[in-house]
């Protein structure tokens, strides 16, 4: 599993909203973030692919990925990293990663 600043940054905002929105402590959060942080590789990117996706929000994924030389982008965001190919970075949802890592083992 690859992170970036930019990626935690982005979980950080989009849970703390979820948690607000539930009526949940924000601090679950955060220990969740550094417990996933803490078993991450973390990547830095030197480079910018951008615009490359038809979200530019979502451009800084494709260069952690890039960075990581990842096989896979997972996502439920399927359509949106469609261009993920010209890299060579599959794109799949969650469900099909799981079934993938539980036949390798």
């Amino acid at each position: 599993m690859n992170i970036s600043s930019a990626l935690l940054l982005e979980y950080e905002s989009k849970l703390k909203i979820e948690a607000s929105r539930q009526g949940r402590p924000l601090a679950v959060v955060d220990e969740f973030l550094d417990s996933l942080a803490a078993v991450s590789s973390r990547r830095q990117t030197y480079f910018l692919l951008r615009p490359f996706l038809r979200d530019p929000g979502d451009d800084f994924i494709i260069e952690l990925a890039v960075a990581a030389r990842a096989d896979f982008i997972v996502t439920h965001n399927i359509r949106d990293f469609a261009e993920a190919a010209e890299y060579g970075i599959g794109v799949i949802r969650p469900q099909e990663f799981l079934r993938l890592v539980e036949n390798e083992s």
